[in-house]
């Protein structure tokens, strides 16, 4: 079987959308619809129903689907178990944005201790993409935010970070500014904290999902916004920023994601412990602050 068919029953399930999918994959919608019908050729059944309403996985195709996520799974760990390498082992490990920047160095240092014969890939990126990429076997383990509910990926949870509102407007929530304030999109757990704590500003005139992009515009405009903790102290500490006493910082959870069939792996075990270990450390440190 084609491998290029397996990817575009996924990515179909996904849009619904003959179109979307022909976009998404570079090709034309023709060639979906010739994929598609190769593949239920070879399966020997119908995979979709087409409807106005969309494109939907048909009675076989739900059947069907499992296997297709483990075929394709599979088929990229097969690809890189015979990749030419000095190493046992290349782990490929994604990491959210945010913490990228502030824990990736004491995150690596400590992997490679703890796997000397390993090599690593770190790839930062958002939520949504490293679960696509865990689910299709192009990544080994991802540190998260935002875990997508696949059938074939098992989620622990490791801890949180805390994100604190800092203002060069005033110290207390009375001296913000709605104009000026930044809303920071990071999650959609901290969406929904962030409507509890300041339900008044969801509606800001600027806003961002990623802690450095609202860094910089809070240094280049001034303003308001809840940054993560250890970048509140660094502006605070230059002066021109203050902590807004009143309003409590916002905790989000972070989660380690694996391929169920890794979920025993005492490598991806050893993952696991790291990154809890490191987020209490760094949790500590900050509510001592």
């Amino acid at each position: 079987m084609q491998i290029e068919l397996l990817d575009t029953f996924l990515d179909l399930i996904e849009t619904r959308s003959f179109h979307r999918t022909a976009e998404r994959l570079h090709v034309t919608q023709s060639t979906v619809s010739a994929r598609v019908q190769a593949l239920e050729t070879s399966v020997g059944g119908r995979l979709f129903t087409r409807s106005r309403a969309g494109t939907n996985l048909s009675t076989e195709g739900l059947k069907f689907e499992a296997h297709a996520r483990a075929l394709r799974h599979a088929w990229t760990e097969a690809r890189r178990a015979v990749e030419p390498s000095s190493t046992a082992i290349t782990l490929r490990i994604g990491i959210q944005n945010d913490l990228a920047a502030g824990q990736i160095g004491d995150w690596v240092m400590n992997f490679r201790r703890s796997l000397p014969d390993c090599a690593f890939y770190i790839e930062p990126d958002y939520s949504m993409q490293m679960c696509r990429d865990l689910d299709r076997g192009a990544l080994d383990f991802a540190v998260v935010y935002s875990p997508q509910s696949l059938p074939d990926l098992h989620i622990a949870s490791v801890g949180e970070v805390r994100y604190r509102l800092i203002s060069s407007d005033g110290s207390a929530k009375s001296d913000l500014n709605p104009q000026r304030y930044i809303r920071g999109s990071y999650s959609a757990a901290f969406d929904i904290a962030h409507r509890q704590v300041l339900p008044d500003f969801s509606a800001a005139l600027l806003a961002s999902g990623q802690n450095t992009a609202v860094a910089g515009l809070l240094l280049a405009m001034g303003g308001s916004a809840f940054v993560l903790a250890d970048t509140a102290e660094t502006l605070v500490a230059q002066g021109r920023f203050k902590m807004v006493t009143d309003v409590e910082p916002i905790g989000q959870p972070i989660f380690a994601v694996m391929h169920q069939r890794h979920r025993t792996s005492r490598m991806h075990r050893r993952l696991t412990r790291i990154v809890a270990r490191e987020i209490s450390g760094r949790g500590v440190a900050e509510r001592e602050q």
